[in-house]
C-alpha cells in the first residue's frame, strides 16, 4: 500500500517539475495505546507510530520562493521566504508555513525548494495527520539543507508550528511521529521528554481501528477548556500538598481528600489524570509481560474515564465500546484522541476480525445512519528518508 502511495507521489513530482526527487520522505500517523490527554498534564503517554503515512517529495530550487502541492487535495500553494509569514484563510497551508516560520525563528540557513506530499492517514480521525505533515516537512527540510537538527527538536519544533496555527496541542503526537519503531511502542515522559521503547507484540490479537466517521463541532473548545480545568485542579492540588508538582505526584486518596475544593467538574477531571497516569505504568508491565488481556482491560477502563469524567465521548463513541465489550474476541476498546468522534482503537482476537467488523458495522448504520469506516493498523518507523534499496 505504502509502495504505491510513494511511486505516485514521485510521479507527480516528476511530471510536475520534470526532475527526479532529490529525496523522498515518510512521515507516519500515530496511535495511542493508552495514556490519553496526558502530554499537557506531565503525565505518561504511550504512543506508536503506524504504517498509514504522508509521503513527501523534495528539491532545492535555487530561489527564495517555496512551492508546495497537495496532491490529494488538488491545491497548491507558494511561500517566499523574504516575506512575513502570517495566518491563511487556507487551513492546510497554515501547517506548512507554521513549520517555515520555526525554522526562520531559529535562524536556520534554507533556500527555496519545492515538494508535493500525498497521504493515506485518514483525515480527521485521531491519528495526527498534523503532525506527520509538520515532522514530514521538517525532516526533509532539515535533510535538503544538512541544517542538523536532531529528531527531538524535530518533534518540538512541530508543536511550536501547531500552537500557530492555533491547536494547543502536547508533545505526543510530533514525538511519536518522529520517534516511532516498527514494532515498538513509545513511554514517553511528557515533563522531562525522556522516552523509552517497549515490545509490542499483541500475540494473537490485531489492533483495529473503527472510526466513527462524525466529529463533534464542540472539540476544540472542549479540549481548552478540559485544559483549564486541570491546570485548576493542579493549583488546588499544590495548594494543599506541598510536595506536589505535578500530577503524577498526586494519589486518588489525596485528591478525595480535597474534592470539597473543587468543583465538581474540576474535581472529575483531576480524577482521571491521576488514574490514567497508573494506568500507562501497568500498561508497560502488561506489555512486557506479554499480557495482552490485562493490556485490554485497562483500555476498557480508560474509555469509560473518558466518558464519564473527562466527558471527552459522544453517543457513537460509546455506541461502539459498550457493544465491543459484550463480544469474546474484543478484550479491549476506547476512544482514542481527543474525542466528540474519531476512532476507537480495539484489540480483537486474531480470526475474529472480519465477524466483528461485519456485526458492528451492520448495527452502527442501523443506529446512527453513518458508514463505520475500518483501518487495520501495524505499528511502523517514525518519520525516515525513503531508500528503496
Amino acid at each position: 500500500m505504502n509502495e504505491a502511495l510513494i511511486q505516485k507521489t514521485s510521479l507527480f513530482f516528476k511530471d510536475t517539475f520534470q526532475a527526479e526527487p532529490e529525496i523522498i520522505v515518510l512521515s507516519p500517523g500515530r496511535i495511542n495505546i493508552i495514556g490519553e490527554h496526558i502530554d499537557y498534564n506531565d503525565g505518561f503517554v504511550l504512543p506508536a507510530a503506524i504504517d498509514k503515512i504522508i509521503t513527501f517529495a523534495f528539491q532545492k530550487n535555487n530561489t527564495t520562493n517555496s512551492r508546495i502541492i497537495a496532491i490529494d487535495l488538488e491545491d497548491e500553494f507558494e511561500l517566499d521566504l523574504q516575506t512575513p509569514i502570517v495566518l491563511s484563510d487556507k487551513v492546510w497551508t497554515n501547517y506548512i508555513r507554521g513549520v517555515v516560520l520555526q525554522l526562520k525563528k531559529a535562524n536556520f540557513n534554507f533556500q527555496g525548494f519545492d515538494c508535493v506530499f500525498s497521504s493515506n492517514i485518514p483525515l480527521g480521525s485521531g491519528l495526527s495527520s498534523s503532525a506527520a505533515l509538520e515532522c514530514g516537512l521538517l525532516y526533509g527540510i532539515n535533510e535538503l539543507f544538512k541544517l542538523n537538527i536532531k529528531p527531538v527538536d524535530i518533534a518540538l519544533m512541530g508543536q511550536k508550528a501547531e500552537h500557530w496555527v492555533g491547536i494547543n496541542c502536547g508533545i505526543m503526537d510530533q514525538f511519536s511521529s518522529v520517534m516511532g519503531l516498527e514494532n515498538k511502542v513509545l513511554k514517553i515522559d511528557c515533563e522531562t521528554l525522556e522516552y523509552e521503547y517497549h515490545n509490542a507484540d499483541f500475540n494473537d490479537y490485531s489492533l483495529v481501528l473503527f472510526d466513527s466517521n462524525v466529529k463533534h463541532s464542540l472539540f476544540t473548545s472542549a479540549y481548552n477548556t478540559r485544559r483549564e480545568e486541570c491546570e485548576e485542579g493542579l493549583r488546588i492540588m499544590k495548594n494543599n500538598f506541598s510536595q506536589i508538582n505535578s500530577f503524577r505526584d498526586c494519589t486518588e486518596n489525596q485528591l478525595l481528600s480535597v474534592k470539597d475544593k473543587m468543583s465538581p467538574n474540576v474535581f472529575k477531571r483531576a480524577h482521571f489524570v491521576i488514574k490514567e497516569i497508573n494506568r500507562v505504568e501497568l500498561a508497560c508491565e502488561a506489555l512486557d509481560n506479554g499480557n495482552i488481556p490485562f493490556l485490554g482491560e485497562l483500555m476498557f477502563e480508560t474509555h469509560e474515564g473518558l466518558s464519564s469524567d473527562y466527558e471527552v465521548s459522544c453517543a457513537e463513541l460509546d455506541m461502539i465500546v459498550n457493544t465491543l465489550k459484550k463480544e469474546e474476541a474484543v478484550i479491549g476498546s476506547r476512544l482514542m484522541g481527543g474525542g466528540f468522534g474519531g476512532c476507537t482503537i480495539n484489540l480483537i482476537k486474531k480470526g475474529q476480525e472480519e465477524a466483528i467488523k461485519t456485526k458492528l458495522s451492520k448495527l452502527y448504520l442501523d443506529t446512527f445512519g453513518i458508514e463505520l469506516r475500518i483501518y487495520d493498523v501495524k505499528i511502523g518507523n517514525g518519520t525516515s528518508l525513503y531508500n528503496p534499496n
